[in-house]
């Protein structure tokens, strides 16, 4: 028998990982030997791997300022239009390998790196993850980047260089402890600063009015330093630019008014200005209502609009036509301060009158909603504005004096409506709805999935709906098929190109034509055995890291995603027990083996979160530590969930838990992700859940639970989860368990806010759904059992992602609001003549 390939041999055979010429290994050996040597000054006897991953990171930019530059000089001759896409959050991730995916050059470098005696793999481990966001909202901005760049749009993604991202998270005894995330301790190969850009942001100060106009006095200066970092498209040699503002504290801050015994104070105090730009708010879903937080908010609103107003003026001189050559997209309400800083410096600045600059920001700036829950909406206190941004809070105050006069003219003496729609809500303090003022500011409103855009029409924006429903749009999310398959999952894509061709990855609609191969024995057999092979490799990183051994033959149960009730994970627990007590009591069962892997970070401040962390991680005490069950059953915590797990453990997943309460997910993300890498979906019509089931066939999905009209129902009767728990055998038995103490022997009590919680006021009706999910979790099991009907059915699912991909969701974007269109076409390599 042949002996098996090794990584290195596998990874050469996969055509997609582009092509390694002889030249271009022996250039990229000689780049890389020049960079250890000459960029970072190190000898290779005293090289360590760090040094050599930095020797590497800097060899593949090499490849990209080339195309950078052109891209940019292309740019400025073409004069296209512009679209700034805005966010508070950047979560990218890793960037040397889906830079050499973008250009190709993944089996040069693979060779090269051979070549030296080098792993690359090892030195790929070594980059840090630029974890610049917390969830799907942030991960979603970086494959729009990605989507933007291989369209050929005129692209800029603007945000917050954090010089913390989320918190590192450790488990310690089972509880969440956070881990400041220092990722740029070592530096960051792939950005560049651009001080020659710095801009001063203005904060606090009053506001004058004379007859030639209004000025805002007296303020607080602090300034903003952009790093630029290259957004590669696909073998397009297109490479845009996500631009991230540091915050610095001018030379001469609070230094003007030192006395002899204030100047070493005066240069600490630099500390405060430069705390903008410090961290992350680690929230998702979930609005806290900081003065350092709106300070972030109108930072990178301001630095922005000043470089989209320069790089405006510099090939136009009539800004009524602003919107012929910028878009603007708000992603969430985190940037909207756009609209009353815009509305400043078109009016304070540029001297427009009212109207003008009004209709110049309602054709130019458009809004993405992310969700309809109310703790998460925007809310900021009147109060503060006053003292931190006033000439802007006068804005807002005008621009709600004309909103409420347009709908009191539509609807005379309905003064609810007036209360409803106002931008400012009068109950107890006085606060700024942030999404209201969105809407009234944009001429495009959308949300991210067909069903979130449906609830957001019926219920919480209705009344903006009935005045202006020509604003309300869908845009359903997709995802990167560059990182999400090609680069997490070569075995994957490979095995699709031998049947359908490479083109699919710029095209992902062209998974369709896999339907042909459903009952090709050949490609069946193929299709699980690159899952398998993801499931060992995914086994033996468990087992080195966290050294727990797993059965790489039992079903990957996966549920990833931040932890929160509405995503119920305490749902997935109460399904765990519930199979715990069944293998316990016939053990002779023929069960189907399963490994239970759950992740997640619990923000910081949120209790009942961090408890469901602590009661996931004792049921795997218990369940783990049984020999009755053995390997039939096992609970794993994945510590640390990032986009680099994802990366991981997607590929390794047979079962996907996208299990929301009907209404309350406004898209999802990972469940597409989930999808294209071969697993299937247990999930409520939720969503995108809802398109999902939709395009690969309910009959090749595991769909259960209330619909939203089902969840209204029971909303209207009233929910008594006590009702449920006096019906069900099984679930009392598992709600008894675990209020008893039979996952903390130690600490019978331990988990009573989370009982009291599902027993008593459960905004998200987890009991209500047990049921049917129990009874669908035993036809995943018995399907399983199957492997030929599972891998066709994962096969349907797979031929179902082609609307997933963020190419189609930026493509409409463009067409439907930024009024663009994308182009599939090269642009001429750098070395190529012009």
């Amino acid at each position: 028998m042949s002996k098996p390939l090794t990584d290195q041999e596998k990874r050469k055979q996969i055509s997609v990982r582009g092509l390694a010429g002889v030249e271009n290994v022996a250039d990229l050996k000689t780049n890389f030997n020049r960079h250890l040597h000459f960029t970072l000054v190190k000898d290779r006897n005293v090289a360590t791997k760090r040094d050599y991953y930095f020797a590497l990171a800097h060899t593949v930019r090499d490849h990209l300022v080339g195309r950078w530059i052109r891209t940019q000089q292309h740019y400025y001759e073409k004069d296209p239009k512009r679209v700034y896409y805005l966010s508070l959050e950047f979560y990218i991730g890793r960037t040397l390998q889906n830079t050499m995916v973008n250009l190709a050059l993944e089996n040069a470098c693979d060779e090269a790196i051979y070549q030296l005696g080098l792993d690359m793999e090892e030195l790929q481990d070594m980059e840090e993850d630029a974890g610049l966001g917390n969830g799907g909202l942030g991960r979603l901005a970086a494959c729009f980047l990605d989507s933007m760049a291989t369209l050929g749009l005129a692209a800029y993604g603007y945000g917050i260089r954090y010089e913390f991202g989320i918190f590192n998270q450790k488990i310690v005894n089972g509880w969440q402890a956070e881990e400041a995330d220092d990722w740029l301790r070592y530096g960051n190969p792939w950005e560049k600063a651009r001080p020659e850009y710095m801009r001063p942001v203005h904060f606090y100060g009053r506001v004058e009015h004379h007859p030639d106009g209004v000025k805002w006095v007296d303020t607080q200066v602090v300034l903003a330093l952009p790093y630029d970092t290259p957004v590669p498209g696909y073998r397009n040699n297109i490479v845009n630019t996500m631009r991230l503002w540091s915050a610095k504290a001018p030379c001469e801050f609070h230094l003007k008014d030192f006395n002899v015994g204030g100047y070493i104070q005066a240069v600490l105090d630099k500390n405060l200005a430069e705390n903008i730009s410090r961290v992350l708010y680690p929230n998702d879903n979930f609005f806290e209502g900081k003065e350092l937080r709106l300070k972030q908010e109108y930072f990178v609103v301001a630095a922005t609009l000043q470089d989209i107003i320069r790089r405006f003026k510099a090939s136009n001189s009539l800004f009524h036509v602003t919107h012929r050559s910028v878009a603007i997209q708000l992603n969430d309400t985190h940037p909207a301060m756009a609209i009353p800083e815009l509305m400043r410096i078109l009016m304070d600045d540029e001297k427009l009158s009212w109207d003008t600059a009004w209709d110049i920001i309602v054709r130019t700036c458009a809004y993405t909603n992310h969700t309809v829950l109310p703790e998460a909406l925007e809310r900021w206190p009147v109060d503060l504005f006053q003292n931190l941004l006033p000439r802007h809070l006068e804005i807002i105050y005008e621009i709600n004096r004309r909103h409420l006069e347009r709908i009191s003219a539509l609807y005379p003496g309905d003064h609810d409506r007036l209360r409803r729609m106002s931008l400012i809500e009068e109950d107890g303090q006085k606060k700024i709805n942030m999404a209201h003022l969105c809407i009234v500011g944009s001429h495009a409103v959308n949300g991210v999935a067909q069903i979130h855009s449906n609830i957001i029409k019926d219920t919480v924006f209705k009344d903006f709906y009935d005045v202006d429903p020509q604003k309300f749009q869908n845009k359903t999310n997709g995802i990167t098929p560059r990182r999400w398959l090609v680069m997490c999952n070569p075995g994957l894509a490979e095995v699709i190109a031998e049947r359908i061709g490479e083109e699919y990855i710029r095209d992902l609609s062209q998974l369709k034509n896999l339907l042909k191969f459903v009952d090709d024995d050949a490609f069946i057999r193929d299709i699980s055995k690159v899952k398998q092979e993801s499931k060992m490799k995914f086994a033996m990183h468990l087992e080195e890291q966290y050294k727990v051994t797993i059965n790489p033959h039992s079903m990957f149960d996966v549920h990833v995603k931040r932890i929160h009730e509405y995503k119920r994970q305490l749902l997935n627990c109460l399904h765990i027990i519930t199979l715990y007590n069944r293998i316990k009591k016939e053990p002779n069962k023929a069960w189907t083996p399963r490994t239970i892997m759950i992740g997640g970070k619990a923000a910081p401040g949120y209790h009942t979160a961090k408890m469901i962390i602590k009661l996931i991680t004792a049921i795997g005490e218990v369940v783990n530590n049984d020999s009755v069950v053995g390997d039939r059953l096992k609970v794993i915590f994945l510590e640390n969930y990032r986009v680099t797990l994802a990366e991981k453990v997607i590929p390794a997943a047979d079962l996907s838990e996208q299990i929301s309460t009907a209404g309350t997910e406004a898209s999802g993300t990972g469940n597409m992700k989930f999808m294209l890498n071969g697993a299937l979906t247990i999930g409520t019509m939720d969503g995108a859940n809802v398109e999902m089931a939709e395009e690969a066939g309910e009959e090749n999905f595991f769909i259960f639970g209330m619909r939203v009209k089902d969840v209204e129902a029971l909303d209207k009767k009233g929910y008594d989860a006590m009702e449920y728990y006096n019906r069900i055998p099984e679930l009392k038995q598992v709600m008894d368990q675990i209020s008893g103490g039979f996952f903390s022997p130690g600490e019978p009590d331990q988990f009573k806010d989370i009982v009291k919680m599902l027993m008593h006021h459960d905004r998200f009706k987890v009991f209500a759904d047990y049921e049917d999910y129990i009874k669908c979790q035993e036809k995943v099991s018995a399907l399983y059992k199957n492997t030929k009907e599972w891998t066709k059915m994962v096969i349907h699912n797979i031929a179902g992602c082609g609307k997933f991909s963020s190419d189609r969701t930026i493509a409409q974007y463009a067409r439907e609001i930024w009024d663009m269109e994308p182009s599939l076409e090269k642009i001429a390599a750098p070395d190529d003549p012009r």
